[in-house]
């Protein structure tokens, strides 16, 4: 039987009507955003920022789509649920403020590091350190929204205790972030191009099974 925070969360799910005016903006600031980014990658010939923004998004869509799956197969509910109020709610765990964050986060990432003005590649060891500490903080600031109720855990394993903390920092945010790390270090564009290819794969697969095969619209 699902919980009542994930019956709460499938109200009203990928309802246009729902929509506020505060969206425009912030697409408009996130248009705004990565057409600098790809400016200054076209004159500059490095499109790791851009490439870091989209990897980091895209192993978020994994997430999403793969707490979805979670609800569907146990029918209670997801790791995570944002049954709160939204300008629209995507997916179980996910609506569009979330989104436009995580839009931005791999660029935040990125550009946290020094890239010498973007003509080299952030070390190894430069690139380890902002994946643990912005996924620290990104656990750090969950932590309050759940304690606020606005995003609910119903799993002993997946909470705010040590253990579950833990879990949440490895398998919610640091894999986003080592994806990042491993996508800008590589030598060659096509090979970066082609694993952000598949990590988008990945994702619209599992939706597509979802929604078309197994019926489900979380």
């Amino acid at each position: 039987m699902q919980t009542p925070a994930s019956q709460l969360a499938l109200t009203q799910i990928r309802d246009v009507s729902t929509l506020e005016w505060y969206v425009i903006p912030l697409l408009a600031l996130l248009f705004y955003i990565y057409s600098i980014e790809i400016k200054k990658a076209r004159a500059i010939g490095n499109w790791n920022a851009v490439l870091s923004g989209l990897t980091v998004f895209g192993m978020d869509f994994i997430n999403e789509t793969l707490n979805g799956w979670i609800l569907c197969l146990s029918d209670q509910s997801a790791l995570w649920t944002a049954p709160g109020k939204t300008a629209l709610r995507t997916m179980v765990g996910w609506n569009v403020e979330i989104m436009f964050m995580f839009a931005i986060s791999g660029l935040i990432y990125y550009h946290s590091m020094n890239d010498d003005n973007g003509k080299k590649i952030p070390s190894l060891t430069e690139r380890w350190i902002f994946a643990i500490a912005i996924s620290a903080f990104c656990v750090f600031v969950e932590w309050f929204l759940n304690k606020g109720g606005h995003l609910i855990w119903e799993y002993d394993f997946w909470n705010r205790s040590f253990k579950g903390v833990w879990l949440i920092f490895l398998f919610g945010y640091l894999h986003f972030y080592v994806a990042a790390l491993w996508v800008i270090g590589m030598k060659r564009i096509q090979s970066k191009l082609i694993t952000i290819a598949i990590i988008y794969s990945i994702a619209i697969l599992g939706n597509i099974i979802g929604f078309g095969v197994m019926g489900w619209k979380y």
